[in-house]
């Protein structure tokens, strides 16, 4: 399995200052490979892959001298994300998404680097970067597997991270608790199982929604390039870092709340999802359901969960009991039946829909522990 441990690094002065200017020179040669992309193309009508930019780094070292002091790895690694962007923007154009051509990264824009298996040394308590320095690194956890490659990141509130991608990181599978349970997400109630409960929405944003308005007026008044306007940048940028982590800390403990109380959790399809994205309402942006699936996903994994997806088309417009349909819009809280006058809340009923979808593709019986039929 794999997995990417992340830990807080703590540079002096002249290592963070170091590292910040090679974070600036990576930027400047994403801008040239991509440059020299678009002008290929826009000129010559051809195509430069990945590989002939990374053959011409050598040549690009005399040229510009200031990128020998980059490790290596680290060059290589910019020019395989220029081809990244481009291959996403021909996925986007293939499959008829509004494409969005790769952008010129801007200054303080370019925020990590990364090296694969050479060029660093972790001692247990440093890490070790040739050409950059030592990181002293806060080991909260002990790192499992194979390091394969390690990134080094700055956030914009000026923190600094290091993150260890492994191999064959060993599972830890939970014991089998034989049950099944089918969950629907809202705003209301940020979950509703197949079993009655609901989790109810934290709506952090909404929270910290005034200060935030305060602190990006103050930003606006301030005249750009000044030492002041940077000082009220970090504070705004402190404020979304707090919200980010409030709302992953309870995606995680949600997440690991299912999955330690059921052995298969059944979902909403997560494509059926993102076509809608710009749809979605601020109240549902804040609820990220897509980062809560994603992590829901990679804990199954970890604990030998199975997640079963299931289309999320007509799951809150179907009966539970009957299976007839019952059409309703999203003001109408409490699905109500005619034909079999079964009365219940909206999201539990579609819950249930989720759970019985789920069964079928899934093979085996699994009913849920409560039940309002």
């Amino acid at each position: 399995m794999k997995k990417t441990f992340k830990y807080r690094i703590e540079p002096n002065k002249e290592i963070a200052k170091k590292t910040d200017e090679i974070l600036n020179l990576c930027r400047i040669l994403y801008n040239i490979c991509l440059e020299q992309r678009r002008n290929a193309w826009k000129y010559h009508k051809k195509s430069i892959s990945c590989y002939d930019q990374i053959k011409q780094l050598p040549e690009m070292k005399e040229v510009f001298p200031e990128f020998k002091q980059i490790p290596s790895q680290t060059l290589q690694d910019v020019v395989e994300r220029v081809d990244r962007a481009f291959q996403s923007f021909f996925r986007r154009v293939k499959s008829g998404e509004k494409p969005g051509y790769p952008r010129f990264k801007g200054y303080g824009r370019y925020d990590s680097l990364t090296l694969k298996q050479a060029g660093w040394k972790f001692d247990g308590k440093y890490l070790h970067i040739k050409k950059i320095g030592k990181f002293k690194v806060k080991l909260h956890r002990p790192i499992e597997g194979d390091i394969k490659t390690i990134t080094i990141k700055k956030t914009l509130t000026g923190k600094w991270y290091v993150y260890f991608s492994c191999d064959n990181v060993p599972s830890k599978p939970l014991p089998k608790t034989g049950k099944s349970v089918g969950i629907d997400v809202g705003c209301e109630s940020f979950l509703t199982t197949s079993n009655g409960e609901k989790i109810p929405n934290p709506r952090f944003m909404k929270k910290s929604e005034d200060t935030l308005k305060s602190r990006q007026q103050s930003l606006s008044r301030k005249l750009k390039g000044s030492h002041r306007r940077k000082k009220t940048r970090i504070l705004v940028a402190k404020i979304h870092e707090k919200i980010n982590n409030q709302r992953r800390d309870f995606h995680y403990k949600v997440a690991n709340y299912l999955l330690r109380n059921n052995d298969i959790v059944c979902i909403e399809k997560l494509q059926s999802w993102n076509t809608d994205w710009k749809r979605l309402n601020k109240s549902m942006k804040d609820v990220a359901w897509f980062n809560f699936f994603n992590i829901l996903q990679a804990k199954a994994e970890e604990a030998g969960r199975r997640i079963i997806e299931v289309p999320a088309k007509g799951t809150s417009q179907i009966c539970s009991s009957c299976g007839k349909e019952v059409p309703k819009n999203l003001s109408i809280r409490v699905h109500n039946c005619p034909f079999c006058h079964l009365s219940i809340d909206r999201d539990y009923n579609s819950a249930l829909n989720i759970l019985r979808l789920g069964t079928s593709l899934q093979g085996s019986k699994c009913f849920p522990e409560k039940s309002y039929l």
